[in-house]
């Protein structure tokens, strides 16, 4: 494991576990635990976390929404910061796994959900609060208009998380990335399909800059 990374980067070690074996999973987790290491591991569906040994299952803090485990205690501290926003309740599992990267990493958010611009005026309707925030994720799927539209709305940076939500031509995602990466605002930071993890990364890197 990368034991460094945080001292290099402000992001600490994380584990990717979609195509991972149990085994593999297991000897990482058994490796932290006894180094007394805290770790983040992302895209653990909930099959192979049941799969996992009784003595690591129970050193985890497993989240079945958004197929995230912790193994160490964190919480987040202070005013929160960040605002996750998202156009639907169908984004909600992805924007869980940018709360729980945040948290780990000690950062405090709010959740904002199902403000999509179909029905703008729920929006709207928390514009002053959401002006109140030093970065935004703003995640959406079909044809992600939201973060577009907020990026229009408020000086914060807004970083767009563009997810597979949708059917027809929309399934997967794939309109909703690259509508966010044609976007007319000229701020908007975008990043991949349902990447929860890396626009929660993306913020924590502009909160360690800002101070």
């Amino acid at each position: 494991m990368d034991l460094t990374r945080a001292q290099r980067t402000g992001l600490e070690e994380a584990v990717f576990c979609q195509g991972k074996t149990v085994d593999q999973i297991a000897s990482i987790c058994r490796a932290a635990i006894v180094d007394g290491y805290p770790l983040l591991l992302t895209r653990l569906e909930h099959d192979k976390f049941q799969a996992l040994p009784d003595e690591i299952i129970t050193q985890l803090d497993y989240d079945a929404l958004s197929n995230t485990a912790v193994i160490g205690q964190r919480t987040a501290h202070g005013p929160a910061r960040v605002a996750i926003v998202s156009g639907g309740t169908s984004d909600v599992p992805v924007c869980k796994e940018a709360l729980r990267t945040l948290t780990y990493h000690g950062f405090a958010c709010d959740e904002h959900y199902d403000l999509g611009v179909t029905g703008l005026w729920r929006l709207l309707d928390r514009l002053d609060m959401l002006q109140q925030y030093s970065v935004i994720i703003a995640a959406a799927g079909m044809e992600a208009a939201l973060p577009t539209v907020l990026s229009g709305l408020v000086k914060a940076p807004v970083i767009a998380l563009p997810t597979s939500v949708g059917y027809g031509i929309s399934a997967g995602g794939r309109v909703a990335l690259e509508s966010c990466l044609a976007s007319c605002s000229g701020s908007l930071l975008t990043v991949n399909i349902d990447n929860g993890f890396g626009a929660a990364c993306a913020a924590i890197k502009i909160l360690n800059l800002t101070g």
